[in-house]
């Protein structure tokens, strides 16, 4: 289908080939019509002056504002000089500064109480905002440029600008291109239209451009986004309804199968969540056309641990008390991910893993580990199943767990000796900076750190033995330090009674003997009744590290599903993007099932299947062996990699494709796969966690959607409020009375700031403003932050002012990362046991905190935090039997941007949801491309969170539509929007869901 002529003009051919290149190669604007649906980002009127507040640093704005002062000064002894003028808009103060010969005409041009547009780069001279050499166009008094005649009695448009082309001068490129707006096609049909009160395309773009006034820009608005849901809904619905229109074979439950014997086997209770998003998968796989469902946020399935078991992050370990949707943590591997769900179990009966080494454990009964004998080789077993099943027939321990991969580490204190050095001096018997102990600081260091730690010391007090290195009599502390150092580097430390006191370490390191060192599961030990909870890790390998760098495990939900196809004759695919993936999801899938993955092989169950793995690496005779299986149907289940798309490879009866980690795959891959089927198969894609091209194609995608976003389950609620402080002093005073109350009701709180403070604190510290090398607390400063011209509040200065001030009488204490480590867990101590009342913090408090009494936390400045950071923090409270309440303190205006995500973060609890707010904040990138650095979004005027009633209406206009004219031969302009829209890289996009 050919597209208009005059739209499809080269811009090179109207305005001039360098004009036309500057706007091709920074604005990515190339034809007529790519230049009239560039749109104005705002509007400034005559009378109206522009808000400073807004400006963003390192940025090219356009800004109209008034001249306030200007005047010429020299340096250089003389021999230079600049023109600094000061612009003023009521409400805030701008500079710009000009050098050498280029003073003389903006002397001339910009005297006091001057108005004109300017446009510039942004950046700080003595902490001062400033434009320098902007280009300005003068917008009243004497001047030889048509701005103030283009401008006089309209609103001026401010476009999305570069520093080689000013919003004006992309203004008179418009003005000689919109002229052809009235050859646009118009997609909507006339009915649509009419019936929804929407301006013609051509109306839309010249009211767009040229406003008269504000409800010009209104209507234009409304019209131009129903265009670009409708063309994008329209393309989906064509995509659904032809998915529609194809056959697929009806996999329905069947009762008494390997599901329901798999199901019976389940060492724990789905959840609701679980039950309801399987019911959304069952019903669709019984239907007569393919299921397309994307499966989001995946969970694990009820195992857990105690609350004060440890989990490991990036700084050390961790309670998982203290995991909130958001932290990031270890995996096996070594890499890191962040925790995707976390779900509270209340009180359960709680067991200890005892290990060769000595340490231990604790965990519920339905608890999963990767375990490995010698017979079985490694598999996934609960805790119950260990209990069952704990030694060989000659008495020796049965399972051991393997070690996790040796991870850098980093606790944010400084680390002023070498580490080698202070091991050898704490080896010798001498003490370090906390006593002869390890400090935090370099137990929580790089592993090459906490190598040549561990090396010092064995150089210093130990021994080779025939396995190993002996240190004799340590003191208990430094005893317990070294087996820490030596299972975070993978491996192993025995400790037993000294004769003359202390204790003996036994330390076998990997490089010892070349081998991995796993430690063997002595015992399991029960200990009683108390509170646990679960995580789920948002990771391929759905595993995650605990307590003495012990290995523990997440299931996956789609199974069920695969095992339901399997029931009804057919054969499931899962389609993972690496070999180790897919080494681990049929590892993961075959120890899950059991003697159910064992069908037709002795000892396996009646009702099973077999499992299979195909990869590119495997053998000839493996490989021979797998398509075997699956070409006779006798394997029911295979799990592998892109092998699984190769022409050599057929099934007796593909019913399901299972895709996970979904977009890393192509199109033409996923087809591949599809086509191995006699009717295509049901798809369900999984993503494990929401990236912000994967939300914004939920919104947009042609699949179905299930989500398990269950909110934690016994948890206290936290209630969140947005204190104006500025606009409302009265209620921050009265956040401090809460504070107060909850003090005298026995209860703590946390202050957090994002600044440690201190004046004299180092400049070469500091990165960006309030950013501390050695702290994590600040942001980076946010547009608001700058206008704001004060540093952001700091913990010793908040701390001094509410002991003499509003919270004067209680005990109020401060944590911060630049504190000596014993110093810190003093503090830390202190306020668990509850010596203290308050404390004031950056967020060093992630890291080793949690206190079930801390009922309310005051966040200062928090419009200079992330959303997944207040979240996080929040979740500190509300820990324990009462209720939690988190205060975010705010000085910036109600009608900021920064305010309105405040609001929003306090809205909800829930994690999906300020998924969608951080969406909002970096908007959606190119919905139905993959360019998404530094590209133009497909999307120019719909916004996927603000306009999601007006996405929600077309799509229900678009179904309709389409499903009365699939071809759409009744409207010819819609196909002709429809071709030039969706190139064919967005077409196929639409495939991926």
């Amino acid at each position: 289908m050919e597209r208009v002529a005059a739209l499809d003009e080269p811009l090179k051919k109207i305005l001039g080939g360098t004009t036309a290149k500057v706007l091709a190669e920074h604005l990515g604007l190339e034809t007529v019509g790519d230049l009239l649906h560039h749109y104005p980002r705002r509007y400034a009127e005559r009378g109206e002056l522009t808000r400073l507040s807004d400006l963003p640093l390192d940025e090219h704005v356009t800004v109209v504002a008034r001249v306030a002062d200007a005047r010429v000064l020299k340096f250089n002894q003389g021999r230079g000089q600049r023109l600094e003028v000061t612009l003023t808009d009521g409400s805030g103060r701008l500079q710009l500064v000009f050098f050498g010969k280029g003073i003389h005409k903006p002397h001339k041009d910009l005297v006091p109480g001057r108005r004109a547009m300017f446009a510039g780069k942004v950046s700080v001279f003595n902490r001062k905002l400033q434009l320098a050499h902007p280009e300005y166009e003068l917008l009243d008094g004497d001047t030889d440029g048509g701005a103030v005649d283009a401008f006089a009695n309209q609103l001026m448009p401010i476009y999305p600008a570069c520093q080689q082309m000013a919003s004006w001068k992309i203004a008179k490129a418009v003005d000689a291109v919109l002229p052809s707006a009235r050859d646009a096609v118009d997609p909507l049909p006339p009915g649509l239209r009419e019936g929804r009160g929407l301006v013609p395309l051509t109306e839309a773009l010249l009211k767009i451009h040229r406003p008269a006034t504000k409800a010009d820009i209104a209507d234009a608005r409304a019209r131009l986004k129903w265009d670009e849901a409708f063309v994008l809904q329209v393309a989906l619905a064509r995509r659904r309804f032809a998915d529609a229109q194809l056959p697929a074979v009806p996999r329905r439950l069947t009762p008494g199968g390997i599901l329901d014997a798999f199901d019976a086997r389940l060492p724990f209770t789905l959840t609701e969540g679980q039950t309801k998003v399987s019911r959304e998968i069952f019903d669709d796989l019984a239907t007569e056309h393919p299921m397309h469902r994307l499966l989001q946020g995946e969970v694990g399935s009820g195992k857990a641990q105690p609350l004060d078991a440890l989990v490991l992050t990036p700084r050390g370990f961790r309670p998982m008390g203290e995991m909130t949707v958001g932290t990031e943590v270890v995996v096996p591997s070594g890499a890191t991910a962040l925790v995707d769900g976390v779900f509270p179990q209340g009180e359960r009966e709680v067991w200890r893993l005892v290990l060769s080494d000595g340490s231990t454990v604790e965990c519920d009964d339905e608890h999963l580990w990767i375990v490995s004998s010698r017979a079985t080789g490694e598999r996934v077993l609960t805790t119950r199943e260990l209990r069952a099943a704990l030694l060989d027939a000659d008495g020796r321990p049965r399972w051991s767990i393997p070690p996790a991969a040796p991870v850098d580490l980093d606790d944010g204190g400084p680390r002023p000796l070498d580490a080698y050095a202070l091991g050898r001096m704490l080896g010798a018997g001498g003490t370090g900076p906390a006593g002869r102990t390890v400090p935090d600081a370099y137990r929580n260091a790089p592993a090459k750190d906490r190598r040549a730690l561990l090396a010092g010391l064995l150089a210093a007090g130990g021994e080779t033995t025939g396995g190993g290195t002996l240190f004799r009599a340590a003191p208990e502390p430094l005893a317990a330090d070294l087996a820490w150092l030596a299972r975070s580097l993978a491996g192993t430390a025995r400790t037993t009674p000294a004769a003359g006191g202390g204790l003996d370490v036994h330390v076998v390191l990997p490089e010892d003997d070349g081998s991995a060192l796993g430690r063997a599961v002595l015992a399991v030990e029960h200990i009683g009744r108390r509170p646990v909870q679960c995580i789920s890790v948002a990771h391929p390998s759905h595993a995650y590290v605990t307590d003495h760098f012990t290995v523990t495990h997440n299931t996956m939900v789609a199974l069920r599903a695969m095992l339901g196809v399997v029931d009804t004759g057919g054969q499931a695919a899962m389609l993972a993007p690496t070999e180790v993936l897919a080494q681990q999801h049929h590892r993961s899938v075959t120890e899950m099932m059991g003697d159910l993955a064992e069908g037709g092989m002795l000892g396996g169950a009646e009702r099973g299947t077999k499992v299979v793995l195909l990869t590119g690496s495997m053998g000839a005779a493996a490989r021979r062996r797998a398509l075997l299986d699956l070409v006779t149907g006798e394997a029911g289940i295979v799990i592998g990699t892109h092998a699984l798309i190769e022409d050599v490879v057929q099934f007796h009866d593909l019913g399901l494709v299972v895709v996970d980690e979904q977009h890393r795959f192509g199109v033409e891959q996923r087809d591949a796969l599809r086509s191995k089927g006699g009717q295509p198969p049901h798809l369900l894609v999984m993503t494990a966690t929401p990236i912000p091209r994967t939300v914004a194609m939920t919104v947009f995608g042609d699949l179905e959607t299930s989500v398990l976003d269950q909110l934690p389950a016994g948890r206290s609620p936290i209630a969140s409020h947005v204190v104006p402080a500025k606009d409302k002093p009265h209620f921050l005073a009265r956040a401090w009375e809460r504070v107060r109350e909850e003090a005298a009701a026995g209860h703590q709180a946390y202050v957090v700031c994002p600044r440690i403070g201190d004046d004299d604190e180092p400049a070469a510290a500091t990165g960006k403003k309030g950013k501390t090398a050695n702290d994590t607390a600040a942001q980076p400063s946010s547009p608001e932050d700058l206008a704001e011209k004060r540093p952001p509040l700091a913990v010793l200065d908040v701390a001094e002012q509410l002991r003499k001030g509003p919270l004067v009488g209680l005990r109020v204490a401060v944590l911060h990362g630049r504190m000596a480590p014993d110093d810190k867990d003093d503090v830390m101590r202190r306020f668990a046991a509850g010596e203290l009342d308050v404390l004031v913090a950056t967020t060093v408090i992630e890291v080793g905190v949690n206190v079930p009494n801390a009922t309310v936390m005051v966040i200062m400045d928090a419009d200079r935090f992330g959303v997944s950071q207040l979240h996080q923090l929040r979740g500190r409270v509300g820990r324990g039997s009462a209720p939690g309440l988190c205060l975010l303190v705010s000085e910036m205006p109600e009608a900021s941007p920064a305010r309105a995500r405040l609001a929003a973060v306090a809205a909800t609890l829930d994690g999906f949801e300020l998924s969608r707010i951080d969406l909002e904040q970096r908007r959606e990138g190119d919905v139905l491309g993959q360019a998404q650095s530094g590209a133009r979004s497909s999307l120019r005027m719909l916004a996927v969170i603000e306009d999601e009633e007006v996405i929600a209406a077309a799509r229900e206009e678009a179904t309709a539509l389409v499903a009365a004219d699939p071809e759409l031969s009744g409207c010819p302009e819609l196909r002709t929007a429809l071709s030039a829209l969706l190139d064919d890289e967005r077409e196929q996009f639409l495939d991926k869901g």
